[in-house]
C-alpha cells in the first residue's frame, strides 16, 4: 500500500426528513447565496422543504445552473455574490449544481480572469466560501470532496480544479429526494459512481486490501441495486444504497494509499465539451474501449475484478479478462447507457480536434503508469466507436 493523508472534514446528515436539520448546521447570522439548477427541486417538494428550514435567515436565490456549469452562468452568481455580500453558499441538487458552487466559493479569493487563474494556472485557493448541500442526485460524490469540475460554452472547454478548503462543511443525503429522478438521471447516476470507483480500482495490485474490497463492495451494490432503481424508483432502501454508494465512489477513502487512473474522465470531458453528451455518457462509452486497450497493464486487476466483482469461477485468466471486459459493458447497456460513438451518430471526422484539445489543455499523459499518449487516446477513441 502507498502512503497516504486522508481528512474528510464534511459532516454527513443522511436519511429521510433530514432536510429540516438544515438550521442547525448554518450560522444564524449568515448571508446565504442559495443555488440550484432548472428548477426540478421546486416541483418534487425538496425546494419548500429547504425554505422551511431556512426560516430567519437572510438568503438570496440563484438558479440556473447547467448540468455541465457553464463559466458565463457562475460569473453571474459571482457578481450576486460580492453585490449582497454573501458568505454562505447552500448549494441544492446534484454534482453540477455543487461543482458550481465550488467555482463561486472560490472566486473570493480572486480578482481579474478567474478562469485563467483558478482553472488554467491552477493558482492555490487559500480562501473560499463555506458551502452546504441537499443532494439531489447522487453520482459525482462532490457532497464530500474539494473537487470541481466546469466548462466554458464558448471555447468548448471543460475542466477541473480542486481546494481542500472547497470540501462542503456538509451534506444532507435524502434518499427521498431522488424518487422523481427520469431513467436517464438515474443512469448516468450509477454508471458515474460505477467508475469512479473503477478509475481508483482498476490498475495495478498494492496490496491495498481494504480498498479493494470497499471498492468491490460499491460495484456489487451497483450492479445489484442499479437496475432495481430502474423498475422500481421509489424503493427507498434501493435509493439509500446507491446514494451512499456514489459518495463512497469518490470522497477519498477508495482511492487512498493506490494508484489511480482518470484517462476516462480526462478523454470524457472532452467529449462532452464538443458534442455535448452526458457525462456518465461518454464514460460508459470510453471505459470499455480503455479496457480492451490497456488489458495488459491491468491484467491483474482485470482477473481480481472477473473473480470478486462478476463471480469468474474459471481459472483461464484470459477468459477472466474477457468477462470483465464484457460485463462491463454489458452492465452499462442494461443500465440503458449505449457504449459506442456510433450509437450517437458520432464518428471520427473530429478525432483531431479532441486530441488538440487535449494538447491545449496540456493533459499530461494519462494511465496509472503514465503510458496513455495522444497516439494511445486516439487508438481508444477508434477502439470506442
Amino acid at each position: 500500500m502507498l502512503n497516504f493523508t486522508l481528512h474528510l472534514p464534511t459532516e454527513i446528515i443522511f436519511g429521510k426528513g433530514q432536510i429540516q436539520m438544515l438550521n442547525r448546521h448554518i450560522p444564524k447570522n449568515a448571508r446565504i447565496l442559495l443555488a440550484y439548477g432548472g428548477g426540478s427541486i421546486k416541483k418534487n417538494g425538496v425546494f419548500a422543504q429547504v425554505l422551511e428550514a431556512l426560516q430567519g435567515y437572510y438568503y438570496v436565490e440563484f438558479s440556473g445552473i447547467e448540468p455541465n456549469p457553464a463559466y458565463e452562468t457562475l460569473l453571474n452568481a459571482i457578481d450576486l455574490v460580492k453585490k449582497e455580500k454573501l458568505d454562505f453558499i447552500l448549494a441544492v441538487g446534484g454534482g453540477s449544481v455543487l461543482d458550481g458552487c465550488k467555482f463561486i466559493a472560490s472566486a473570493v479569493g480572486f480578482e481579474g480572469d478567474l478562469w485563467q487563474q483558478i482553472i488554467v494556472d491552477k493558482a492555490e485557493i487559500k480562501r473560499a466560501l463555506p458551502i452546504g448541500v441537499v443532494l439531489t442526485l447522487p453520482a459525482t460524490g462532490s457532497e464530500m470532496n474539494g473537487v470541481g469540475v466546469i466548462s466554458r460554452y464558448e471555447t468548448r472547454d471543460k475542466l477541473s480544479f480542486y481546494s481542500s478548503l472547497l470540501k462542503p462543511q456538509f451534506a444532507v443525503l435524502d434518499p427521498t429526494t431522488t424518487y422523481s429522478l427520469p431513467p436517464r438521471q438515474i443512469a448516468n447516476g450509477v454508471v458515474d459512481t460505477f467508475v469512479h470507483t473503477f478509475e481508483q480500482y482498476m490498475t495495478y495490485p498494492v496490496d491495498a486490501k481494504i480498498q479493494d474490497r470497499f471498492a468491490e463492495g460499491v460495484f456489487l451494490t451497483l450492479i445489484e441495486d442499479g437496475p432495481k432503481a430502474l423498475e422500481q424508483p421509489n424503493d427507498y432502501n434501493t435509493r439509500a444504497n446507491i446514494m451512499w454508494a456514489a459518495t463512497m465512489g469518490l470522497n477519498g477513502i477508495l482511492g487512498v494509499g493506490v494508484p489511480q487512473d482518470w484517462a476516462s474522465h480526462a478523454i470524457g470531458h472532452e467529449l462532452t465539451a464538443l458534442y455535448g453528451l452526458d457525462h456518465a455518457q461518454t464514460l460508459a462509452i470510453i471505459v470499455p474501449a480503455l479496457m480492451e486497450h490497456q488489458k495488459t497493464g491491468k491484467r491483474e486487476k482485470l482477473i481480481q475484478f472477473a473473480h470478486r466483482v462478476w463471480d469468474y469461477r474459471g481459472n483461464n485468466d484470459d477468459e477472466a479478462v474477457r468477462l470483465a471486459i464484457d460485463n462491463t459493458r454489458a452492465f452499462f447497456e442494461l443500465m440503458g447507457m449505449k457504449t459506442r460513438l456510433s450509437d450517437y451518430g458520432i464518428d471520427d471526422s473530429k478525432f483531431a480536434q479532441i486530441l488538440k484539445k487535449l494538447a491545449e489543455h496540456k493533459t499530461p499523459l494519462l494511465g496509472e503508469r503514465n503510458d496513455i499518449d495522444y497516439v494511445a487516446v486516439e487508438r481508444i477513441l477508434r477502439a470506442a466507436l
